[in-house]
């Protein structure tokens, strides 16, 4: 029986994958990362199906259950935040999957950074503002390699959302005016994206710490920082009416 790694998406369990959906009212056995994943998404779980919350166990004890469901022909589903690629540590997870010769296979999700924009009412690669978005987080815990830091990526100057990282805020705000970034850049945070308790507080790198003081936000926020989220922008070239391309000749 085939194992099954699936992105949750960001909360609401709305957007879960309809194949995610599907895969997880059928499955067995769920293992699912309890400090992110939306709980009501295990409403969708058969009556019988045996759910572990991975939230306490180790790398060994995921992969051994995992082991022993299949052994008995059971279908497991590994339960994701947001879409699994994205620090999801699912590589470690794939790896020792491989090395029992246990089948998977990976369903992507939404991940939070799209659910941010969302939210936002923002689309964050706007003509003549960003054509790129880096996906990054600050060096904690978990070390980022140097060529990477925030101060290196802000020399970019392009959209950058920044996971993981909103509890070290005001290290984030040095780095990345060290980086480049003006102090008037606008920022946006919010707190679980999607979820009905979603907060957003939006200022500038030079008010962010001092606004969000009194708003209660915890670890589980997406930092958006760049000129996207101003208003002040080019117009798609792709719905001019003077442009042409294969779909449509120019109107003017």
């Amino acid at each position: 029986m085939k194992v099954f790694i699936v992105g949750a998406g960001p909360g609401d369990p709305e957007l879960i994958t309809v194949k995610g959906q599907r895969l997880l009212q059928t499955a067995d056995v769920i293992i699912y990362a309890g400090s992110l994943v939306n709980p009501a998404l295990l409403d969708a779980a058969k009556k019988d199906a045996v759910i572990y919350n991975s939230a306490s166990m180790t790398l060994p004890e995921v992969i051994d259950t995992i082991t022993a469901a299949v052994a008995e022909d059971k279908m497991v589903i590994r339960l994701h935040t947001g879409d699994p690629a994205i620090y999801g540590a699912i590589q470690e997870q794939m790896d020792a999957l491989k090395k029992r010769d246990i089948a998977f296979e990976v369903v992507p999700g939404v991940s939070s950074f799209l659910a941010t924009a969302a939210a936002l009412k923002q689309e964050y690669t706007l003509p003549d503002i960003s054509q790129t978005v880096i996906i990054t987080r600050n060096e904690g815990r978990t070390p980022v390699p140097e060529r990477e830091n925030l101060r290196s990526l802000a020399q970019h100057q392009s959209t950058m959302c920044i996971f993981l990282s909103v509890h070290m805020l005001g290290d984030v705000v040095k780095e990345l005016i060290a980086g480049g970034y003006d102090k008037t850049t606008p920022i946006a945070i919010v707190q679980k994206a999607s979820w009905p308790e979603q907060k957003i507080v939006r200022a500038t790198l030079e008010t962010i710490v001092e606004e969000i003081k009194d708003k209660d936000i915890s670890r589980t926020a997406m930092i958006v920082v760049g000129h996207c989220l101003n208003t002040d922008y080019s117009l798609s070239r792709l719905y001019a009416p003077e442009f042409s391309h294969m779909y449509r000749k120019a109107s003017q």
